[in-house]
């Protein structure tokens, strides 16, 4: 391996051209250099886990607010977990940049024959499918379509991702009014319930199918859930802000009088 050495490169190389991406790996190499940054030299693999996740979901916010200056700002505080990672590895002797920019390509071209090779498609679908096809051979020993998928990821999101994998080979409605009619008969289900256990097995049968519609209807359903998390949220601070205004409590209120605050933060904030 040809490991950068960290400790050659100071402040003044740098600055010759920080819009490259060797300087990127010259900075992060010098922050975990002996003489380097105290914290930066006593992360590992483990400890930056939370941060890869945290950076990860601030750029799916930006995403989300189409504030695409506050992205490039992100996507590069991402790229710095990818940087942190692979100058571990590489201290340690067990990959560098270079093999993770080599098995990235290969997966690239390996998968997109009908863009790199002589494979004709006709369309996305086709595209998907042969792309289940291609992972199956890269994966002998994966025994299932769902296999593979991190099962520390949201429950709303893993649920939206195997039904996607399922959809693929054509396990799916033939039409979204199937789906929807799922929907009506999980309520039901749940109406008819007798114990907890029936009562949480049905509700999460009705989150599966509200999931799956998202999916038909192509919204992201964590998206989707944020998004009414933060309406709720701004809608409930101009709730208390009106009592406020007016010297009122609300928990001295009725449920029809929070109800009237309620439309009211609701056609003030839309």
């Amino acid at each position: 391996m040809s490991s950068i050495t960290a400790c050659s490169y100071n402040l003044h190389d740098m600055e010759e051209d920080l819009g490259t991406f060797e300087s990127f790996r010259r900075i992060v190499a010098r922050l975990r250099a002996p003489d380097g940054c105290p914290w930066d030299r006593e992360q590992t693999h483990s400890s930056l886990k939370p941060y890869l996740i945290e950076e990860a979901y601030e750029a799916l916010h930006t995403l989300e607010i189409s504030d695409t200056h506050k992205l490039c700002e992100e996507l590069g505080d991402l790229l710095l977990q990818i940087g942190l990672h692979t100058q571990i590895a590489e201290e340690a002797g067990e990959f560098e940049m270079a093999d993770v920019l080599r098995h990235i390509n290969e997966k690239l071209i390996r998968r997109h024959p009908h863009v790199f090779g002589n494979v004709k498609v006709s369309g996305t679908e086709e595209v998907s499918q042969n792309w289940e096809e291609i992972k199956k051979g890269e994966n002998k020993d994966r025994k299932s379509l769902l296999d593979g998928i991190p099962k520390d990821i949201s429950a709303l999101a893993y649920s939206q991702i195997i039904q996607q994998r399922a959809a693929r080979v054509g396990f799916d409605w033939k039409e979204i009014k199937g789906v929807l009619d799922k929907v009506a008969e999980e309520v039901e289900e749940i109406r008819q319930a007798e114990t907890t256990q029936e009562k949480a097995d049905e509700f999460g049968d009705l989150l599966f199918a509200l999931a799956n519609t998202a999916r038909w209807l192509q919204i992201d359903i964590e998206s989707a859930l944020r998004g009414s998390n933060e309406r709720f949220c701004r809608r409930f601070a101009y709730m208390e802000e009106l009592c406020r205004q007016r010297g009122i409590s609300m928990n001295g209120l009725s449920i029809e009088e929070l109800d009237s605050l309620w439309n009211e933060a609701k056609r003030a904030l839309s």
